[in-house]
C-alpha cells in the first residue's frame, strides 16, 4: 500500500515563511469569484423587477409580431369589397398588385356584380359577400353573417375562428389570410408566399411573364417598344417599378457608401496629425497634448446619432449631414486610437535617424510613420467598415440614404415586405465590405495568408 507523504513541522513553517501569498490568501481572493457572482445575481434580479421583463413577455402582443414576421417573406392582397347601391364594389389600396380589369383567380364576381366569391384555400374555405349577407365557409361548412345597417352579427354556432368584434365580424384563415365584415364592407385580406411584382409592375410590358419568357424576350424576339431594344426596356421597367422602386433604393444605398467612405476619409485625416499633437512623446508640450485629448473625447463621446441630428437641423435632409457626423465622431475615436499608437511605439527607431542629424521631420517620417502606419489602416478600415452600418442608423433621422428609405416603408405598416429587401440589401453589403476590410487589414499587416 502507497503512503500519503508527510512534512515535519520545520518543512512547514519554511514552506509558509517563503510563500505567504499561496498560503495566506486575502478574503478577496477565496470569495471574490462567489460574491460578484451573487452581486450580478441580485443586479439581475433587480432589473427583471425593475423593468417589469417577465410581465412584458407575457403580455406582448406576438399575434402581431407573427403577423409582421410573416410580412418579410409574404405579400397580401387587400381588396375592400364596398356595397353600394346593392353591388359589390372592389377597391384595391394604393400599391395595387393586379392591373385593371385583371382576371383574379381567387376573387370572383357573379354576373351581375352582386356577389363576390372569395377563396382562401384548397379545402373550401371561402367566403360568399353580398350586400346583406356573407356566407363564410371554414373547412366546407357553412356560417352566415348577418348585415344590417347597425351591425354585422355572428352566427349562434361560430367556431373560434371567427370573432365579434363590437358591430364587425372578424374571420381568420390561419396564413391564407382574414377577412373584417362591416356594415358597409368587406375588408379582405389574401396572403401569398413570395414578394408581388418585384421585378415588374403592373404596368410593365413584362408583367405576368415567367422568367425563361422575359430571358427570351431579353435576347431574342419582337421588340416590345420599338423605341428601344427588350434588355434595355426589361432594365429601364426593373429600375422604375413603382411598387418596389428599385431605382431609388439603389442610389440610397450607393450615397449610404459614399457618406460612410467620405466620413471616414476625412476623419483618417485628420485625425492623423493631431495625434502626432496629442502623443507625449512626440510633441513635447502637456498643454498641447491635454488641449488635443480633450479634444479628441468631446468629438467621441458625442453619439453620432447626436451629431447627425445637429447638422441635419444645421443643412437640412441629404448626405451631407451624415458625412459631417461620420467625420466628427471619427475623428475623435481615431486620433485617440492614433495617439495612443503613437505612445506606445519603440523610441530606437526615431533615435537611429536622429542620430544621423534628421530634421524633426525626417525623423517623424523615418522613425514613427512606418511603426504605426499598419496599424492606423487597420483601424481605419475597421471604423470604414462599422461606419457602413452606422451610415443606415443615422440616415433614418433625415442624413439621407438608405436609412431614410427603410424609415419611410416601416412608418406605412403595410410595406415589411420592402422592408426585409432593403435589411437584405444592407446585409449582403455589410458582409462583402467585411469581407474587404478584412482582407485589406491582413495584407497591412503583413498576413496575406489569412
Amino acid at each position: 500500500m502507497s503512503s500519503v507523504p508527510t512534512i515535519n513541522a520545520a518543512e512547514r513553517e519554511r514552506l509558509l515563511s517563503a510563500y505567504p501569498d499561496v498560503f495566506h490568501r486575502s478574503f478577496m481572493q477565496r470569495w471574490g469569484l462567489l460574491l460578484i457572482s451573487a452581486a450580478v445575481f441580485v443586479y439581475l434580479a433587480f432589473c427583471f423587477a425593475f423593468f417589469n421583463v417577465i410581465p412584458t413577455f407575457v403580455n406582448g402582443n406576438w399575434d402581431r409580431a407573427a403577423i409582421y414576421v410573416q410580412d418579410w417573406y409574404s405579400w397580401r392582397a387587400q381588396p375592400r369589397l364596398r356595397f353600394q347601391n346593392d353591388q359589390v364594389v372592389p377597391q384595391w389600396t394604393s400599391r395595387r398588385q393586379y392591373p385593371e380589369g385583371a382576371d383574379i383567380n381567387w376573387l370572383k364576381p357573379n354576373a351581375d356584380g352582386s356577389r363576390y366569391t372569395v377563396t382562401f384555400g384548397s379545402d373550401g374555405d371561402r367566403m360568399e359577400v353580398t350586400p346583406s349577407r356573407v356566407d363564410v365557409y371554414i373547412g366546407g361548412k357553412l356560417y352566415p353573417v348577418t348585415i344590417t345597417r347597425d351591425r354585422a352579427s355572428l352566427p349562434a354556432d361560430a367556431p373560434a375562428q371567427m370573432q365579434q368584434d363590437d358591430n364587425k365580424v372578424i374571420v381568420y384563415y390561419g396564413f391564407a389570410g382574414q377577412a373584417e365584415i362591416r356594415t358597409s364592407q368587406v375588408y379582405v385580406q389574401r396572403r401569398f408566399l413570395g414578394w408581388a411584382n418585384f421585378f415588374f409592375d403592373t404596368q410593365s410590358l413584362f408583367w405576368g411573364r415567367s422568367l425563361p419568357e422575359v430571358v427570351g424576350l431579353m435576347f431574342s424576339g419582337e421588340r416590345l417598344d420599338p423605341n428601344q431594344s427588350n434588355a434595355s426596356l426589361a432594365l429601364d421597367n426593373f429600375l422604375n417599378n413603382a411598387s418596389w422602386q428599385h431605382g431609388d433604393i439603389l442610389s440610397k444605398l450607393m450615397q449610404t457608401l459614399v457618406m460612410a467612405f467620405v466620413g471616414t476619409l476625412f476623419g483618417t485625416l485628420v485625425a492623423f496629425p493631431l495625434a502626432f499633437i496629442a502623443a507625449r512623446n512626440i510633441t513635447r508640450s502637456r498643454a498641447a497634448n491635454w488641449g488635443t485629448k480633450r479634444l479628441f473625447d468631446f468629438l467621441r463621446s458625442i453619439d453620432m446619432l447626436i451629431w447627425a441630428l445637429f447638422f441635419t437641423r444645421a443643412f437640412g435632409p441629404g448626405p451631407l449631414p451624415g458625412i459631417a457626423a461620420i467625420f466628427f465622431t471619427d475623428t475623435g475615436a481615431l486620433g485617440k486610437v492614433y495617439a495612443e499608437a503613437l505612445e506606445n511605439i519603440d523610441d530606437k527607431q526615431r533615435e537611429g535617424v536622429r542620430s544621423v542629424g534628421a530634421a524633426p521631420v525626417a525623423v517623424q517620417r523615418y522613425g514613427v510613420i512606418p511603426q504605426v502606419l499598419p496599424v492606423f489602416i487597420s483601424q481605419s478600415l475597421y471604423f470604414w467598415e462599422s461606419n457602413t452600418r452606422s451610415a443606415t442608423v443615422i440616415g433614418a433621422v433625415g442624413a439621407g440614404g438608405i436609412g431614410l428609405k427603410l424609415l419611410e416603408s416601416m412608418k406605412t405598416n403595410s410595406d415589411w415586405d420592402k422592408v426585409a429587401y432593403m435589411v437584405l440589401l444592407i446585409l449582403l453589403v455589410v458582409f462583402a465590405f467585411d469581407n474587404l476590410s478584412n482582407a485589406l487589414r491582413s495584407r497591412v499587416m503583413g498576413k496575406k495568408g489569412h
